[in-house]
């Protein structure tokens, strides 16, 4: 019952990133040209997926299962670190230069947008070289 939850959840986001334009590049990056000729239309999509999942999150934090019958997993709350600011300003940099984030970026390789396919596997990558630049310093600091 799990997979398919999970399924049908992937599938409706995905639908919805298609039919907001967030899959777009272009339309991303219209919205990200505040300086010149800007496009508003995804704020309006953000600011309702925000309202969805405040609602879901109140909702969330008073149950201790989920409709599934799992236990609840709520992020906790955690510091502003450097590390997190760096990274944000990455993700930044890389959604304004490409006009994907890696939700629609996904979805935009699946609707067969040929730039998605740069973008996934410079994603794929930059994930690579995390993953092994916290493995050498996890051994380092076993060393």
């Amino acid at each position: 019952m799990g997979w398919l939850t999970a399924f049908f959840s992937g599938l409706l986001f995905g639908v919805g990133l298609i039919t907001s334009g967030m899959a777009n590049a272009a339309k991303v990056l219209g919205f990200l040209d505040i300086a010149g000729k800007w496009d508003p239309s995804l704020a309006f999509v953000m600011l309702g997926a925000i309202a969805i999942g405040t609602v879901a999150f109140l909702f969330a934090k008073r149950r201790k299962k989920s409709l599934l019958g799992l236990p609840m997993q709520i992020p906790a709350d955690s510091p502003v670190t450097l590390r997190l600011v760096l990274g944000s300003a990455v993700f930044g940099v890389g959604w304004g230069l490409a006009g994907f984030c890696p939700g629609p970026a996904l979805v935009a390789l699946g609707a067969g947008f040929p730039k998605a396919w740069a973008f996934v596997v410079a994603m794929l990558a930059g994930m690579a070289v995390f993953e092994w630049l916290g493995r050498a310093k996890l051994n380092r600091q076993r060393a």
